[in-house]
């Protein structure tokens, strides 16, 4: 007998993947968010970094608005307009000689798609990453991400990939060889801990990948336009061959996007690489409105002063419990002497909210609009949660 479709009702609930806040979300604006109960938090998390213009930004809302009522899906095969705005808007932001564009869903498709890039492209299969590295959770991102806790369950991993020391140079000249086809590196590591390099190590990686046909690949999920620059790479003048940006540059919607040199766009066969969703009309309306306000030299002049002034506030304080303060722009870490989950739970319960970035790590990524009173808000909570929790 056929399955009566009437008299079944399955109850669904999410594979049990995240660790609850214990709150609902309803609506936001700006830098705060409401949950059901009409509760208001300052939002300093930002869904991991990726409204970083903010919730509910006019010019984004009013994009995909617009964009939902034309078109909202078209396969790569055929153009639209959207995503020819979206192209247009992010070629104004990029260095020569990064032209070529693979458009995904998620920071862990462009970075999939950048390591086949790189494979493809060189003949080699090795790929060098770095300790605390994460640059995603499927299998080939998972591969170059470092931490056991994401690996293990799903061992074993892409071959070819080691990790080194991060801002290590000699530990990287010991693994280089003719075997590696690209390094890949965050500038700043982002759920690492926040860590920043010594000034030349992004240099020095450059200069070695040049000198053996080493093909550089920058993941710029998290620090593309949050560090007061468009891209981290900048500050020491160079330009990787492969860069990876997702999160922030749609402000919201799902997009990943792989770009690259003409000549490894060159050697990628066509029809090896793609997806359903990439490119569709309405991410990329939301993706060059994002993009066109985040083209203004103030926004990131204001990210860097805005974090550098987070950063001297919290260190004024004297808290002994704090151990580092750190970061560029608009993101930010404070390390502690002590675990750092009761702190984060403490300073929900006062309406604001921020991540880890390690067992004793908070970390911070607020909008690029964020107000200094806003961040004096977000100060004032940390330091009674640091306090509350000895």
């Amino acid at each position: 007998m056929g399955h009566d479709l009437t008299t079944t009702h399955t109850q669904l609930s999410p594979i049990p993947l995240h660790a609850g806040r214990g709150v609902t979300l309803v609506r936001g604006e700006g830098s705060y968010l409401w949950d059901d109960k009409d509760r208001r938090y300052l939002d300093l998390m930002t869904n991991y970094g990726v409204n970083l213009l903010g919730h509910t930004h006019a010019l984004v809302a009013d994009a995909i608005k617009l964009q939902a009522f034309r078109l909202t899906n078209a396969h790569q095969s055929f153009d639209t307009p959207a995503r020819q705005d979206f192209l247009d808007a992010l070629g104004a932001l990029l260095p020569p000689p990064l032209t070529r564009i693979s458009f995904g869903n998620s920071g862990a498709e462009a970075v999939e798609a950048a390591l086949k890039f790189a494979r493809v492209a060189t003949g080699r299969i090795g790929v060098i990453a770095t300790h605390r590295a994460y640059h995603g959770r499927t299998f080939g991102a998972l591969s170059a991400t470092a931490d056991a806790k994401y690996r293990d369950p799903f061992a074993p991993m892409l071959e070819g990939v080691r990790h080194i020391p991060f801002d290590d140079l000699d530990a990287l000249d010991r693994v280089l060889d003719d075997s590696v086809a690209a390094v890949i590196v965050e500038p700043i590591q982002g759920e690492g801990g926040v860590r920043v390099p010594a000034d030349g190590y992004l240099r020095g990686i450059r200069e070695r990948c040049d000198a053996r046909g080493i093909l550089l690949i920058c993941d710029e999920i998290q620090t593309g336009f949050r560090t007061g620059s468009p891209f981290a790479f900048s500050r020491e003048d160079i330009v990787p061959d492969i860069l990876c940006l997702s999160k922030s540059i749609a402000n919201g919607l799902p997009i990943g996007v792989t770009i690259t040199t003409e000549a490894i766009s060159d050697r990628v066969p066509k029809g090896s690489h793609g997806s359903t969703f990439a490119g569709n009309p309405l991410v990329c309306a939301a993706g060059a409105a994002t993009l066109r306000v985040l083209n203004d030299e103030t926004l990131h002049a204001h990210a860097a002063r805005a974090g550098g002034r987070f950063q001297e506030r919290v260190r004024d304080l004297g808290m002994p419990q704090v151990r580092e303060v750190r970061g560029r722009g608009l993101m930010l870490a404070v390390e502690l002497k002590k675990p750092s989950t009761p702190v984060i739970k403490a300073m929900q319960e006062r309406g604001v909210l921020v991540l880890p970035g390690g067992g004793t790590v908070i970390r911070f990524l607020p909008s690029i609009l964020i107000q200094d009173d806003q961040l004096d808000e977000g100060i004032a909570a940390l330091t009674e949660a640091v306090r509350q929790t000895g």
